[in-house]
C-alpha cells in the first residue's frame, strides 16, 4: 500500500486538531469577554488571593495581616474562587496551583451519611467534625455545598480540558454528594433566594452531567418554583442586599450562561434583567451606593467594604464610578474580592436601559416596591442624599445580633470632604419605616438605636431633637422618654427610650 505524502499527513493532522478544538469548544463555553476595568479588577482579585495563599496547606488564609497564633484560619470556599481566578489568569504556575487547591478543597468535604451536614464542606480545616449537638450556621454551614459545588461545576464546564481525568471524576462525585446531602437535609425553600438559585443550577447540572434525568426534571421544577415566587411581585423576598443581590446575580448568570436546559437559561436571563433594573432604581451613582432599606447588609458604605453587587458593577464601570473600595488599600470584608472569578467568567449582562443609572445619577425619584403582601420597600433619592425605609406591617425587628442584619431605615449623604455619611436604625422593636422626600418616618414601640457615622462627628453634634452632622441637618420629632449617646469607633449610637414614633426631617448641604 502506498504511504500518504507528508502534505496529506499534515492536512489529516490539522483536521484532527480542528475537530478536537471544535469538540472542546462545544463542551467548554468560552469565558465572557472582560472590559478593561474588568480585566484590571480580576487581576487585582487574583493578586489579593496570591497574598493570602499558604503553600504548605494549599489553601487561602483568612487574613494577610493577622499574625500566626492570633486566630487566623484557612478558608475553604474562598480557595475555590481563587483557584478559578488562577485558571483565568493562567500565568506560569497558575494551573498547577489551581489544581492543588482543588485537590485540597475536595478533601474538606464532609462524608457523614444520614446527618444534616453530609455533603457540605468544612468552612476551615481548623474546624472540628460536626457531632451530636452541632447546630446549623454555628458549627457547620450547609450553603457551602452550593457555593463550592457551583465553583466545581464552572471548572468542569469551562476548563475540563485542563483537568486530569481522575480529578474530573472526583469533582463530579463531590457535586453528586453535595446534591444528595442537600436533598437529604430537606431544609431549603424556593424563597431562600441566593441559595435556592445556586441549588437549582447545581441540581440540573448534576442531573445532566451524571445522566440523571430525574434530577434534571426536578431541578427544572425547582427553578420554576423560584421563578413563580419572583413573578408574584417581580422581586425576591430576600430583598435589596448589596451582598446577597450579588450572589443572586451569580446564580442567575449561571442559569443564563451555563444552564443545562433551554428553560433554565430563559428563566435566568429574564430574572437577571429584572433584578438589574430593580438595582438601578435604588442606585445612586453620585453616592456610589444602593439606597436602603436592606434585608441583609454587612456594611453601610459600598466604597468602604467589598459587596458582591459592587464586584459585578466593577466588571463594567470605570474604577472611579464603581461602588468598591480601592483594592490596593485597607477595606472591610476583603475576602469577598476573590469571589470575582465567577462573575468575571460568566459576564455581567446589564440591560441597556439600566446602564445609565450606574454611570450618572438620573435625578430625584421616589421608589416603592412591594416585596410580599406584608412588606413594602420605599426609597427617596435626591441630588446628594438618599433615604430608605421598609414597611413590615410591624412584623420585623432590627437587632445588632440578628444574623440577617436587617436594616429597616437608612440615610446616606455626601459630606463636605466627599466621603459618605450614613444613618442606620440598627436596633428597634417590630417596625414600619417609610422614606419620602427629605423625610424618614418610623413607627416602633419601645427602645430604638440609630447608628450615625460621618467624618469629624462628635457627641456635641447630637441632641435629642436635632442632629447637626457634617453636610446634613436632621430635625427629630419623637415622643421618646429617654435619650443617650454612646460613642464607638467611627460612629455614635443614638438611643431613644420608650418611643412610639420618629419623624426625621433632613436638609442636605450642597457639597
Amino acid at each position: 500500500m502506498k504511504s500518504a505524502s507528508p502534505r496529506v499527513l499534515v492536512i489529516l493532522l490539522l483536521g484532527i486538531l480542528l475537530a478536537r478544538a471544535a469538540t472542546a469548544a462545544e463542551t467548554s463555553p468560552a469565558p465572557a469577554r472582560l472590559s478593561a476595568p474588568g480585566q484590571a479588577l480580576l487581576a487585582a482579585s487574583v493578586r489579593f488571593g496570591d497574598a493570602l495563599w499558604d503553600d504548605r496547606a494549599a489553601l487561602l488564609w483568612s487574613s494577610a495581616t493577622a499574625v500566626a497564633g492570633a486566630g487566623r484560619k484557612h478558608q475553604v470556599r474562598e480557595t475555590v474562587w481563587y483557584a478559578l481566578g488562577l485558571m483565568m489568569r493562567d500565568a506560569p504556575g497558575d494551573r498547577a496551583r489551581s489544581l492543588r487547591a482543588l485537590d485540597t478543597v475536595l478533601g474538606q468535604q464532609i462524608a457523614d451519611p444520614g446527618q444534616p451536614w453530609d455533603g457540605t464542606f468544612f468552612r476551615s480545616p481548623e474546624e472540628p467534625q460536626p457531632g451530636q449537638f452541632s447546630q446549623r450556621w454555628f458549627d457547620y454551614d450547609p450553603n457551602w455545598r452550593q457555593f463550592i459545588g457551583t465553583g466545581f461545576a464552572l471548572f468542569l464546564i469551562h476548563y475540563e480540558n485542563r483537568l486530569p481525568v481522575e480529578l474530573r471524576a472526583r469533582l463530579e462525585d463531590s457535586i453528586r454528594r453535595a446534591v444528595e446531602g442537600e436533598l437529604g437535609e430537606k431544609r431549603l425553600t424556593p424563597n431562600y433566594t441566593n441559595i435556592a438559585l445556586l441549588h437549582g443550577f447545581l441540581w440540573t447540572f448534576a442531573g445532566q452531567r451524571l445522566h440523571r434525568a430525574d434530577w434534571v426534571a426536578a431541578g427544572e421544577a425547582w427553578a420554576a418554583a423560584v421563578y413563580d415566587g419572583f413573578k408574584a411581585h417581580n422581586t425576591f423576598e430576600e430583598y435589596n442586599s448589596p451582598t446577597y443581590y450579588g450572589v443572586d446575580l451569580y446564580g442567575l448568570a449561571l442559569w443564563r450562561a451555563d444552564g443545562p436546559t433551554d428553560r433554565l437559561r430563559q428563566l435566568g436571563a429574564e430574572m437577571e434583567a429584572a433584578l438589574w433594573r430593580d438595582i438601578a432604581a435604588f442606585y445612586h451613582a453620585g453616592l456610589r451606593n444602593m439606597a436602603g432599606p436592606y434585608d441583609r447588609a454587612y456594611g453601610m458604605d459600598m466604597t468602604r467594604y467589598v459587596a458582591f453587587t459592587g464586584l459585578w458593577l466593577g466588571l463594567v464601570l470605570d474604577p472611579k464610578l464603581a461602588p468598591l473600595p480601592d483594592p490596593a488599600k485597607p477595606m472591610d470584608h476583603p475576602l469577598e474580592l476573590v469571589a470575582l472569578s465567577g462573575p468575571a467568567l460568566l459576564g455581567a449582562q446589564i440591560p441597556a436601559d439600566a446602564v445609565p443609572h450606574f454611570q450618572r445619577f438620573q435625578g430625584e425619584r421616589q421608589v416603592t416596591r412591594i416585596i410580599t403582601d406584608q412588606r413594602t420597600a420605599t426609597a427617596w433619592l435626591g441630588d446628594h442624599i438618599m433615604i430608605g425605609g421598609e414597611i413590615t406591617s410591624l412584623s420585623r425587628s432590627a437587632g445588632a445580633t440578628s444574623r440577617t442584619i436587617f436594616c429597616p431605615a437608612t440615610i446616606h449623604w455626601r459630606t463636605p470632604n466627599g466621603t459618605i455619611g450614613w444613618v442606620w436604625l440598627r436596633d428597634t422593636p417590630r417596625v414600619d419605616a417609610r422614606a419620602s422626600k427629605n423625610t424618614l418616618t418610623v413607627t416602633a414601640i419601645g427602645d430604638s438605636i440609630f447608628r450615625v457615622s460621618a467624618p469629624g462627628l462628635t457627641v456635641s453634634d447630637l441632641t435629642r431633637d436635632r442632629w447637626t452632622l457634617p453636610g446634613l441637618t436632621v430635625v427629630v420629632e419623637t415622643d421618646a422618654n429617654g435619650f443617650t449617646l454612646t460613642p464607638g469607633e467611627e460612629f455614635i449610637d443614638v438611643q431613644y427610650r420608650e418611643a412610639t414614633r420618629f419623624v426625621l426631617h433632613t436638609t442636605a448641604m450642597t457639597p
